[in-house]
């Protein structure tokens, strides 16, 4: 864990970042000083594909450091469905009752992969999972903090952004400035669209403080997830090497055939469009995931 703490007045969070080593992913703990009201960022269930086990460490990590600073949790945010980790928003809710979030065009991902893996016509792709399904523009609070949601699609087609006071949100659109940018090959995914979620970003204000979703730690450094606005437009590798759609689009293209599929994408799907819930106990009293068999067109394979 590592605290990136500043005082909130005039609309200045305390955010609280928690670094998920498995899968390299960020929380956030985002909250106003005045009232102690806090909301939770991209919580993570924790899995291991390996022995199949689940367990709530993270996520109850979180609920620690909330109850340690005596916050009062407004609400579970997700910025997406998220293809490497599963989400934790269903635990959360089921342990204290605040409602849960997502962008409104998860509901064209539920249907995408309703098909993809076959689910019975009674699954709902309706975003009834979720308590509130936002849309773009639409405004919030987090206590006096007021939220703004970006719709930031092109990593998946149903990807926001959350901007509170200074601080924005931004999920897989950047990555720290020596990470460059996030693949754009998923399902709904599109690099032009991408490029496009960025501009949209790179268009705030130049100290606006920018906390990104994963961090995969090149060369070995220490894990790291806050930046600028002015400091990713200087620096990250992937704008500055590029410089314009049209090549910005044919690196990353170029890049996302060679990467294979992230190794939790066919598990982790179907329990973030079930708004973080796994799936239901069967006769015998366990719980199952199923894994489509060639159902990922053109995905490269190896580890």
């Amino acid at each position: 864990m590592s605290d990136l703490t500043a005082t909130s007045l005039h609309g200045r969070p305390l955010v609280t970042g928690f670094y998920e080593q498995r899968t390299g992913s960020v929380q956030y703990v985002v909250a106003d000083a005045e009232t102690k009201h806090c909301a939770i960022v991209d919580p993570v269930h924790d899995f291991d594909p390996k022995s199949g086990a689940t367990a709530t460490r993270s996520a109850d990590a979180l609920l620690a450091h909330i109850a340690r600073a005596g916050y009062r949790l407004q609400w579970i945010l997700d910025t997406h469905p998220h293809a490497d980790h599963f989400s934790a928003a269903g635990y959360l809710h089921d342990r204290t009752g605040a409602p849960t979030a997502i962008g409104e065009k998860v509901v064209e991902v539920q249907k995408l992969w309703k098909g993809l893996y076959n689910l019975p016509e009674t699954f709902p792709a309706d975003g009834s999972q979720w308590d509130r399904l936002f849309a773009d523009g639409e405004r919030f609070r987090i206590g006096n903090l007021d939220v703004e949601v970006l719709f930031t699609p092109g990593h998946t087609l149903a990807s926001v952004a959350y901007r509170v006071g200074d601080a924005a949100f931004i999920h897989d659109t950047l990555f720290m400035p020596d990470s460059g940018s996030a693949r754009a090959d998923f399902p709904g995914g599109s690099a032009r669209t991408l490029w496009r979620s960025i501009q949209r970003i790179m268009a705030l204000p130049d100290e606006t403080r920018l906390f990104t979703g994963h961090d995969y730690r090149p060369d070995g450094r220490e894990a790291a997830w806050e930046s600028t606005v002015a400091r990713q437009r200087a620096d990250n590798k992937h704008l500055t090497e590029t410089g314009s759609e049209g090549a910005f689009v044919r690196m990353r293209e170029a890049r996302d055939r060679e990467l294979p599929m992230p190794k939790l994408i066919l598990h982790s799907l179907q329990v973030n469009i079930r708004g973080g819930r796994l799936p239901e106990p069967e006769a015998n009293g366990r719980r199952y995931l199923k894994i489509p068999l060639d159902a990922l067109d053109g995905a490269a394979g190896g580890e």
